[in-house]
């Protein structure tokens, strides 16, 4: 990787990551809150059972599989994913990867398929264009456009899960299952990547 395409950025501490994290989700939580009051809007029912769980988290394994392969098969990809992934998660504790699971799972489904899909609409047009908005929300920078473009794709398929189910909490299990799953297969496998470099 070049440094004239991925100019070095100073890394975060992990104080830093872990604040700018919850500052991140009180914002989505905002955003969400202040549009459910000015659009007159009813947030996306949250029906939890066994059922729904276990729905959620078979999506959230489902997508991390596939995720997996993505990377494997899309050199552009693992590399836009490796550096966001490094900027994210090299500060954390092992630990730490709870929080990257909950507060991202919870605060973006919340805004962009519990509140951004429905005032769009429940039809392909919202699905599409509410990802969209969630994908850009993934990229730093240019260079990140495959990590953006996956995260769209992986918005479309949450997306059309909620307006399918009508239940929000099954794309929150799975976004934070997958969160959850990437971010610990991720710092594992640090470790071993150096060893053999």
């Amino acid at each position: 990787m070049s440094n004239s395409h991925n100019p070095e950025i100073e890394p975060l501490s992990r104080m830093q990551i872990l604040i700018a994290m919850a500052v991140t989700a009180i914002i989505l939580f905002g955003v969400a809150r202040l549009w459910l009051y000015l659009g007159d809007l009813q947030l996306r029912p949250l029906s939890v059972t066994v059922s729904d769980v276990g729905f959620g988290l078979a999506l959230g394994l489902g997508l991390t599989g596939l995720s997996a392969i993505v990377y494997a098969a899309w050199a552009a990809y693992r590399e836009s994913a490796d550096l966001y992934l490094a900027m994210v998660l090299k500060p954390l504790a092992l630990p730490d990867t709870i929080w990257l699971g909950l507060l991202p799972g919870l605060s973006e489904e919340l805004l962009f398929r519990g509140v951004m899909l429905p005032a769009i609409g429940l039809d392909p047009i919202g699905i599409v264009l509410s990802s969209l908005c969630f994908g850009v929300l993934h990229m730093t920078n240019v260079q990140q456009w495959p990590y953006a473009v996956w995260a769209t794709l992986v918005g479309m398929l949450l997306a059309y899960t909620m307006v399918e189910t009508g239940n929000l909490f099954i794309p929150i299990v799975a976004h934070m299952t997958t969160n959850f799953i990437s971010a610990v297969t991720w710092k594992i496998q640090q470790p071993k990547l150096k060893s053999r470099s």
